[in-house]
């Protein structure tokens, strides 16, 4: 025996399968629009957060909310530096400055994968350092060995020249021109001096205390005399 045939509905016959009526696409088209409008404005404000400091503190290194303040700053106002420190006027830190400059955390922190891996290991380890220490030019360019630490700074998206312009444009220092290298002395790392979290040092001051300290700045003792365990954490 042969089972009997339906026969096939004619296109449009009764039994056919309906198309979706064009007021039922137009919604599906401005649903699928919608999904894909907030995930991009969701993406984008993620980027923007992945270069403030409350995400560095959120997801990566342990709660560093003194050393955030120091980023949220404002000119003109009293605050504390990273250690908790008092600082007259919050706009004399570099931080601030490169902040005002439309700079992020990642101008100068710039991760590489290797870096972050290890940050990660450290992390869900619980051996890290805390509060974490300061940070030197050579420790900064540790995982992007680059072949001058220097051009973490000099560099074309930040000050834009070469040592050598550098030391020409200090030339009115004179003798004393900390960005020249001397025959006695090694050679000075941007960050023996200029600091971001806390006030700047000239570091020249620690063998001649005749120098000029730069308004906002601090002398070698001085310096030495911040509290870093004033750090509230």
């Amino acid at each position: 025996m042969t089972e009997d045939k339906q026969p096939m509905p004619a296109e449009g016959g009764e039994g056919a399968p309906k198309a979706p009526s064009p007021q039922r696409r137009r919604k599906t088209a401005v649903v699928i629009g919608v999904v894909c409008a907030v995930l991009v404005v969701a993406g984008a404000g993620f980027w923007v957060w992945h270069e403030q400091p409350s995400f560095c503190n959120a997801i990566c290194h342990a709660p560093q909310d003194p050393i955030n303040a120091t980023y949220d700053g404002v000119p003109g106002q009293a605050g504390l530096d990273k250690w908790g420190n008092p600082v007259a006027d919050m706009g004399d830190l570099l931080v601030v400055q490169h902040k005002e400059a439309g700079e992020t955390c990642l101008s100068c922190h710039e991760p590489t994968l290797g870096q972050q891996i290890t940050e990660g290991m450290h992390w869900v380890s619980g051996d890290f350092e805390y509060p974490l220490d300061e940070r030197s030019l050579d420790d900064l360019n540790h995982y992007l060995q680059k072949d001058d630490p220097a051009s973490l700074c000099l560099n074309e998206g930040c000050h834009n020249m070469t040592r050598d312009d550098l030391v020409a444009a200090t030339a009115a220092m004179g003798d004393r021109n900390p960005h020249k290298t001397f025959p006695r002395h090694d050679e000075l790392s941007c960050s023996d001096c200029h600091k971001s979290h806390r006030q700047s040092v000239n570091a020249c001051s620690r063998c001649h205390d005749d120098v000029p300290v730069p308004d906002g700045w601090l002398s070698a003792d001085e310096a030495a005399q911040l509290n870093a365990s004033a750090f509230p954490y």
